[in-house]
């Protein structure tokens, strides 16, 4: 063996015991994108089911609220149903406490919403 290939050993573990802890903590980032980005979605569902059962219901709350609930499993859910002229409109709302390892700790929780406007149709 020549002396430069007896300096260079290990040289890859070391580089992969370097780089390791950066790519866990990039992973990490990218599964609670992905969280995020899923209950915002299942937030958009419920706006959606929230607003056709309230335009069809002879009481568009109680029916809105149930419906946003059915819908999906995320909880607590706030859910404000708005009358006006001839529409309605459900407003959903989830708090969604970022808790993925490493990343949840360096993050705010966020605020997801969604808003759905249907015109009303008589029950």
């Amino acid at each position: 063996m020549n002396r430069s290939t007896t300096h260079d050993r290990g040289q890859a573990t070391i580089e992969l015991a370097l780089a390791l802890p950066l790519v866990c903590l990039l992973l990490c980032a990218v599964v609670q994108v992905v969280e995020v980005g899923r209950d915002q979605l299942a937030i958009q569902l419920a706006a959606r089911e929230a607003a056709r059962a309230a335009a069809v219901a002879a009481d568009p709350v109680a029916a809105g609220t149930t419906a946003a609930h059915r819908a999906i499993t995320l909880r607590p859910l706030v859910v404000l149903i708005a009358t006006d002229g001839g529409v309605v409109t459900a407003t959903v709302r989830y708090r969604n406490d970022t808790d993925v390892p490493f990343v949840g700790a360096l993050l705010p929780a966020v605020e997801l919403s969604a808003a759905v406007t249907m015109a009303l149709e008589p029950p």
